[in-house]
């Protein structure tokens, strides 16, 4: 089974959440932007299944730590442009704006966009 997480990245926090093949949730959380609570998700998403995508909204300053750790496992991380999530997030109204629905949102585009930009160290 294949894991798609995306991440609503924050400026003190991010919400991160994980779902499956088909769609269904597996995980969602808030961490706070630090090595450690990362690094737990980091875990708790790899005992969830493999291989795993992760997909970013962010990829500058407050999202550094972040890629770099998922660098450091060697993850695929893909880029989910603020277009592309807004129009996903039009086609789904009278939902309120959360970081869980964003983070579900970016997730939900990677599973199911196959050309999203992957993310490369340097580039």
């Amino acid at each position: 089974m294949n894991v798609w997480v995306g991440v609503d990245i924050g400026k003190v926090a991010h919400h991160v959440v994980a779902l499956d093949d088909s769609g269904s949730r597996l995980l969602s959380r808030r961490i706070v932007n630090d090595e450690s609570d990362i690094t737990a998700v980091v875990a708790e998403v790899l005992a969830l299944g493999f291989p795993v995508c992760w997909a970013i909204d962010v990829t500058t300053g407050i999202a550094a730590l972040l890629l770099a750790i998922l660098r450091r496992h060697k993850f695929e991380t893909r880029y989910v442009s603020g277009f592309s999530a807004n129009q996903e997030l039009m086609k789904r109204p009278g939902e309120n704006k959360t970081d869980a629905r964003d983070a579900a949102i970016i997730a939900h585009i990677a599973r199911t966009t196959p050309d999203l930009p992957i993310l490369l160290p340097g580039r």
